[in-house]
């Protein structure tokens, strides 16, 4: 018999293309239709044997990498990784120099497939690796070397069908969200649980990239925009890098914006609307956790733009413009990568007193825009029993809406240094795979740090693998600590010294504590019993006046509290030193 779990049966839809049920298409045409390589074409890629409808599979993807390898001098594969399921993680090489980057020349790192059902970066760098190689543009590479994942999520790859992207048109099939371990790479940033993402954090500090593009496609509501993008430093908002993310708004955004134009794209922002059928209540333009990746790279000092391509506008149109700007951005490193550069080295010799974190909804607009719409009318829903708007594929007028965003809801105090005992490896492996740098120890050494204690917990609902943590109060104790051999000093003073904060402070919505890698300080160890507490707690209040005044309060101003035996007796234990001293004590310390 069926239980309330089991999933009703599916319908099928007689052979009906899964666009069936999307909004109508918008006409386009744009000078980017000119990129697409010719029907016999040797190099042709197998995106374009379908008329961009199509995207190949994994094995089909590095086959074409493969074939393109042996032919060109200025490509190479590595290896970086296995995924859970046992496929190779690749990335390509793209660079006219010898093994040794040539440090004046920028580093970028293309990264497609992080969700594989969003794939139009993959099919968009192959077309201009292909057209690097073999047709004329290998002048892109003369001051930019080039690392390119294509596709990060290989296992979600091929997690493949017609019906993983309900509100995407194309490609064909598209891959799934999340790894096979039903991971969102794309929220596991900081804490890189996934092989995946550990994969991707080696090629970070192994090529320490100037510039991360991350290739997406949205999801929401119909508007004119085909290609959005984002960083933080967006209008002045969020960088914690303020020279990239003035470089991204000043140098970077108008050249990208100039050629999707001039190719017949419409660029935009990245669009959260408030109610996807009354854009007249505005958007959202949050600040994100460092889960993220643009967040994670503005952390990191890392220039990182997030691409939303937009999931209602055709496969076809979406790879030509994710070509538009990946082109656009070689040439912006090539003409301007020495004010990166500068920007970069800026950035990193920051060394903050306090951090912006736990971002919370502002009330009143950050901005105010034009936005383009798409005209929709709003229809009865038999189904829904009520109105529902309905797009029509026909441009709509330019409506001016508000923009809301974030503020900190905390500021996170930066240490001196962080002391993790060798009883965290797991945590210091984390750290390492940062590229955070830290001190090791090979003796004992005794400190002294300061330590929080919680004053209670809660725990969330499971989320990405983990049950989180949010502590409910946190006290600054000094402890004097003995680290073993193993533990490691991670001082502050470096490049990475705000991410090694956000990753130890436990208030951090990103640390490690919130994340459950110490679930272990929330579970007391021995207990007593209240017969040995009683006439414990009567010698007490004999003995210790303030302890006495301080009881009394409590059983004057608390009745649940003078009401119940239990927590009396517990109030003297918690004061004895038979308690557990290391219950609710974060373990990890703070030198000031």
């Amino acid at each position: 018999m069926a239980n309330a779990q089991t999933p009703p049966p599916r319908v099928g839809f007689d052979g009906l293309s899964p666009e069936t049920f999307l909004p109508p298409v918008p006409a386009w045409l744009g000078t980017s239709e000119a990129l697409v390589a010719k029907p016999g074409d040797i190099w042709i890629t197998p995106s374009e044997t379908t008329g961009l409808t199509a995207s190949p599979n994994y094995d089909e993807t590095l086959a074409f990498l493969h074939r393109m390898d042996p032919q060109s001098a200025l490509m190479r594969i590595e290896p970086i990784g296995t995924t859970p399921e046992g496929r190779t993680l690749v990335a390509v090489i793209l660079s006219k120099d010898e093994a040794v980057f040539q440090p004046a020349k920028p580093v970028f790192l293309v990264q497609a497939g992080i969700h594989s059902g969003e794939i139009d970066g993959k099919d968009a760098m192959l077309m201009l690796m292909r057209d690097m190689l073999f047709k004329g543009k290998d002048a892109l590479l003369d001051k930019v070397n080039i690392v390119f994942i294509p596709v990060l999520n290989a296992d979600g790859h091929e997690r493949s069908s017609g019906f993983s992207r309900p509100n995407q048109r194309g490609p064909k099939e598209m891959g799934w969200r999340n790894t096979a371990q039903n991971l969102n790479l794309n929220r596991d940033y900081m804490k890189a649980d996934a092989p995946e993402m550990r994969a991707l954090l080696f090629v970070i500090g192994k090529y320490d990239p100037d510039f991360y593009i991350d290739l997406h496609v949205t999801d929401g509501m119909d508007y004119q925009y085909d290609i959005t993008y984002g960083f933080d430093g967006w209008d002045g908002l969020y960088a914690e890098s303020p020279s990239i993310g003035k470089w991204l708004n000043d140098v970077y955004r108008p050249k990208a914006d100039a050629a999707l134009k001039a190719a017949g794209h419409i660029p935009g922002p990245l669009i959260f609307a408030r109610d996807d059928g009354d854009v007249s209540k505005g958007t959202d333009l949050p600040a994100f956790a460092p889960r993220f990746s643009h967040a994670y790279g503005d952390l990191r000092r890392l220039p990182t733009v997030l691409v939303e391509n937009h999931s209602l506008k055709p496969y076809r149109q979406r790879v030509l413009g994710t070509y538009v700007l990946l082109e656009a951005t070689i040439k912006a490193l090539a003409s301007d990568g020495r004010a990166l550069k500068g920007a970069i080295a800026a950035d990193r010799a920051l060394r903050p007193t306090s951090i912006n974190a736990n971002w919370k909804d502002k009330a009143d607009p950050v901005a105010w825009f034009d936005f383009l719409t798409i005209a929709s009318e709003e229809v009865a829903s038999p189904a829904s029993g009520a109105m529902v708007t309905r797009f029509t594929g026909k441009p709509g007028p330019a409506v001016r809406v508000p923009v809301y965003g974030s503020e900190p809801g905390l500021q996170l105090p930066v240490a001196r240094a962080y002391w993790v005992p060798s009883t965290k490896p797991e945590v210091i492996a984390r750290l390492r795979a940062h590229g955070i740098s830290m001190e090791t120890l090979a003796e004992p050494r005794t400190v002294e740090v300061e330590m929080a204690r919680l004053a209670g917990f809660r725990l969330g609902a499971p989320a990405e693998g983990r049950v989180p943590v949010t502590a409910n109060g946190i006290a600054a104790e000094t402890h004097t600590v003995k680290y073993q051999p193993g533990s490691v000093r991670i001082t502050t003073d470096q490049p990475l010294g705000s991410l090694a904060t956000y990753l130890l402070e436990p208030a951090s919505e990103d640390s490690f504590l919130a994340w459950g890698f110490f679930n272990e300080i929330l579970s007391r160890v021995e207990y007593m019993e209240p017969y040995a507490i009683a006439p414990m707690a009567e010698r007490m209040l004999a003995e210790n006046s303030a302890l006495k005044a301080e009881f009394e309060t409590r059983l004057a101003n608390e009745p649940d509290f003078a009401a119940s035996p239990l927590r009396r007796l517990q109030f003297f234990y918690e004061r004895s030193p038979f308690y557990d001293d290391r219950y609710l004590l974060y373990p990890v310390g703070r030198e000031m």
